[in-house]
């Protein structure tokens, strides 16, 4: 570390990242641009350590980069009172999502257990035979009924 800051490669080393993050976060402005040191070298302010922490945690959680950014926002702005932003109201949002992904995760493990207890080889053989486990007529009534309604 120098004494006005970390630079590119330190930063990234610190908070478990590559310097292409760190250059692709400044480009969605999830970071401040940095300072320069007299050599021309990108210095980070050791804050940005924990920031950058934070980005990956929350993209860890399920959050997006533009939802992160945005979670990013409301929270230097929270001062101006809206709740519907802050992550209290997104993380019930992203809560919600993730238990709809949960639960269609979990159809789609039983079902492939299914297939795998009903000795399925062959997905073409398999999609001819009534007693296949994996949901062909289901997924091909769903397109239709997609079609008709455009």
């Amino acid at each position: 570390m120098t004494g006005s800051g970390l630079r590119s490669g330190q930063l990234a080393d610190a908070a478990g990242v590559n310097q292409q993050t760190l250059r692709y976060y400044e480009r969605r402005g999830l970071l401040d641009p940095p300072q320069r040191s007299p050599g021309g070298h990108r210095l980070y302010p050791a804050e940005t350590v924990t920031l950058l922490r934070v980005i990956k945690t929350a993209q860890r959680l399920g959050f997006t980069l533009d939802e992160v950014a945005d979670l990013l926002d409301a929270g230097r702005h929270r001062h101006r009172g809206r709740s519907d932003t802050g992550l209290q109201a997104r993380a019930r949002e992203k809560l919600v999502e993730i238990e709809q992904r949960l639960a269609d995760l979990t159809v789609i493990r039983d079902t492939l257990r299914d297939a795998i207890s009903a000795g399925c080889d062959d997905l073409v053989t398999c999609a001819a035979n009534t007693c296949c486990p994996l949901p062909f007529a289901e997924l091909a009534e769903q397109r239709q009924e997609g079609s008709r309604a455009r």
